[in-house]
């Protein structure tokens, strides 16, 4: 797939899907990672009007499992994330927060992947691991 058929496949899957709701947007995909972007804004705060680490981390799975999916084979896998974790480390209360998704293992049944998110002066906010596992589709007789 090419870079802008990944994009348009990203806004395609999105639809409907807390991606949507959150305002998710991929928007830059290279060999080996996937960046997306969302809006800080009172939709995705705390009570005390910042950034909530549940919308953080909702965004890195968001990006860790749709870099797994293009750069799978997905007709014959589907995927599936196992674990999260999340390290926030600064917080924010307007702008775009940006997550990078990059493998730290490539395995044929598990992928891990470190996820850098950034605000728009790239300082650190959060940094997330993500486990995924590809299994196997079930074959039907046609």
């Amino acid at each position: 797939m090419t870079k802008e058929e990944i994009l348009e496949l990203s806004k395609k899957v999105s639809k409907n899907t807390l991606m949507e709701t959150l305002d998710i947007e991929f928007t830059e995909v290279g060999e080996d990672y996937l960046v997306a972007k969302m809006p800080v804004t009172s939709k995705v705060h705390q009570p005390d009007g910042v950034l909530h680490g549940g919308a953080t981390v909702a965004l890195a799975e968001s990006v860790g499992s749709l870099a797994s999916y293009v750069f799978l084979n997905t007709d014959e896998f589907f995927v599936r994330g196992i674990e999260i974790s999340a390290n926030h480390l600064k917080s924010i209360s307007e702008g775009f927060v940006y997550a990078k998704a990059t493998y730290l293992h490539k395995g044929r049944t598990t992928q891990l992947w470190n996820i850098r998110i950034t605000d728009e002066a790239e300082n650190l906010i959060s940094v997330v691991k993500l486990t995924t596992i590809t299994l196997p589709k079930k074959k039907t007789n046609a």
